[in-house]
C-alpha cells in the first residue's frame, strides 16, 4: 500500500464514515475494491452498515432492466428511509444514463467508471454538502491500485475494460468504451501479490476477456500461462469469452486450459440458436463456429464445464429462431445457463424495433428454464458417488461452506475451513449445486 504519512488525519478530527453497496458483475465488484481502497488510503472509514454511515456509495450495474430496476428502487428507497444519508452513485449507470440518475437522484454525487481514482474527492465534497460529479473517459490502468478486498481468499484482477463489440441489445459499452488491455507483467505482479496474501481464487475478468491484448499485442493465452505458473496452492478463473474473439489464439488459451492452477471452467455466451438472430444481433459469428470452439475445448479437456448466456424473445426472433435455440440447448447440453428475457437498453441500437409480445415471451422463458434445469440436473446426476477436489472460498449464504469443484461447479459442505483444498465425495446434487462429504 502507498504511504499514507501525507494523509493522515489528526486523531481528534472527525473521520467520514462510508458504506459501499455494488450491483452486478464481478468487474463491478472490483471497482468497488478499488473505491474503498481509495477512501481508506486518505483516510476515510469504511463501515459495513448503512446506520452507520455518512455517505452511502451506490455502484450501479445497467446490463438489464431487472438490474436497473433494482438499482433505481435502492436509491429511491436510500432517499426516503435515510434522508439525511449522502449519496453518491458510481458504475455504469452514470455513463449510459445521466438524465434518468439526474431525476431520480438530483442530489447526488457521481463517480464514472473510469474516475474511481477521484472517490475521496467526490466523497468531502459530498459530505461538505456539496455536489460533485465525475464521468468521462480515460486509459488509466485499474491494475496494481490500492484495493479493499472484500474476500482475503479471492481476488479479482481486471485484465482489460471495454470491448470490440457492437452488439445491438448491449448498453454496457457506452459505459465502459473501447478496449483499454493493461500489461501482462502488471497483472502477474498483482496476482503473484495476492496469492503471496494468502488468496486462493484468481478471478481474471473483463467485458471480454477473449479481447485481451486485441489492441496491445499481448495474448490471453501467454496470460493465463505465466499466472498459472506462479508459485502457490491456487485456482484461476478465467471471466467471460466473446466466441469471435479467441480467433488464432485459441489452440494456446486451450493448452492455457490444461494448466493444473486454471480452473476447468470457460463462460462462452452464444444468445441464441439461430444463425439469423445472431447476425442481427451483430454477434460476429454463427452457430457452427461456436460449436466447433466449444468441441475443440472439449476434445482437449472433456472434463470442462461450459457456461452461457441466451437471450429470450429478441425483437426478430420468430418461432423458427426460437426453435434453433431450444434444439442447440438439447443438443449442446451446457452445464450452465443463464436466461434473460429482451429488454430494450438505453442507447442499445435493438431498441428501435418492437419488442415481441410478453406473453409469448414469458413462455418461451418458461420452456427454456424448464430444459436448462433438466440438463443440469441430468449432468450433476452423473456426479453422484464420485471424489473431487475442491477449494473452500466462503460461508454459505444461508448454512454450511460454498467450495467449488476444479470444473468451477458450486459444492456445499455442512463443514469446512475457508481457504483449503479438500477431497470430497458427491452425495447429493440438485439442479443448481452439489453437495458431498469432506473425505
Amino acid at each position: 500500500m502507498n504511504n499514507l504519512k501525507d494523509n493522515v488525519i489528526e486523531s481528534n478530527s472527525y473521520k467520514p464514515k462510508v458504506f459501499i453497496e455494488t450491483f452486478g458483475c464481478t468487474f463491478n465488484k472490483a471497482d468497488s475494491e478499488i473505491i474503498a481502497g481509495n477512501l481508506i488510503e486518505n483516510g476515510i472509514v469504511l463501515v459495513d452498515k448503512i446506520d452507520n454511515a455518512d455517505v452511502a456509495i451506490v455502484n450501479t450495474c445497467y446490463v438489464k432492466n431487472p438490474t436497473e430496476s433494482k438499482v433505481t428502487t435502492r436509491i429511491h428507497k436510500l432517499q426516503k428511509e435515510f434522508p439525511e444519508l449522502k449519496i453518491v452513485v458510481s458504475g455504469c449507470m452514470v455513463e449510459i444514463d445521466p438524465e434518468k440518475l439526474n431525476k431520480i437522484a438530483p442530489n447526488s454525487s457521481w463517480i464514472g467508471p473510469h474516475k474511481l481514482n477521484t472517490a475521496t474527492e467526490v466523497v468531502n465534497a459530498t459530505i461538505n454538502g456539496n455536489i460533485l460529479r465525475k464521468s468521462g473517459f480515460t486509459k488509466d490502468s485499474k491494475v496494481g491500485l490500492v484495493k479493499k478486498s472484500f474476500d482475503k481468499h479471492i481476488h479479482i484482477i481486471q485484465i482489460c475494460e471495454g470491448c470490440l463489440g457492437a452488439c445491438t441489445y448491449c448498453c454496457t459499452r457506452f459505459a465502459r468504451g473501447p478496449l483499454n488491455s493493461y500489461p501482462i507483467e502488471d497483472i502477474v505482479t498483482e496476482a503473484k501479490e495476492a496469492i503471496n496474501n494468502g488468496a486462493v481464487e484468481i478471478q481474471l475478468t473483463a467485458q471480454d476477456t477473449a479481447a485481451f491484448g486485441k489492441d496491445t499485442g499481448e495474448k490471453l493465452s501467454t496470460l493465463i500461462t505465466k499466472i498459472a505458473t506462479l508459485d502457490g496452492e491456487f485456482r484461476v478463473r478465467i471471466g467471460m469469452m466473446h466466441p469471435k474473439n479467441l480467433g488464432d489464439d485459441l489452440n494456446d488459451v486451450i493448452n492455457g486450459y490444461k494448466h493444473d492452477k486454471i480452473y476447468k471452467f470457460i463462460h462462452l455466451p452464444i444468445q441464441t440458436g439461430s444463425n439469423k438472430v445472431l447476425k442481427e444481433m451483430k454477434r460476429g459469428h454463427t452457430v457452427e463456429e461456436y460449436y466447433d470452439i466449444v468441441k475443440q475445448f472439449k476434445i482437449a479437456i472433456p472434463e470442462i464445464t461450459l457456461a452461457t448466456d441466451i437471450i429470450v424473445g429478441y425483437p426478430t426472433e420468430n418461432n423458427d429462431d426460437f426453435k434453433d435455440t431450444v434444439n442447440f440447448l438439447k443438443d449442446l447440453k451446457p452445464n450452465i445457463i443463464h436466461l434473460s428475457k429482451y429488454k430494450h437498453r438505453k442507447g442499445a441500437s435493438s431498441s428501435n424495433l418492437d419488442e415481441i409480445p410478453y406473453d409469448l415471451m414469458k413462455k418461451r422463458s418458461k420452456y427454456l428454464s424448464e430444459i436448462k434445469t433438466a440438463i443440469t440436473k441430468n449432468e450433476n446426476n452423473e456426479l453422484i458417488g464420485k471424489t473431487v477436489k475442491a477449494i473452500v472460498i466462503e460461508k454459505g449464504k444461508k448454512s454450511g461452506y460454498l467450495a467449488k469443484t476444479d470444473n468451477y461447479l458450486p459444492l456445499i459442505l455442512e463443514d469446512a475451513e475457508i481457504g483449503k483444498f479438500v477431497n470430497v465425495k458427491i452425495t447429493e446434487v440438485t439442479g443448481t449445486y452439489l453437495k458431498g462429504k469432506i473425505i
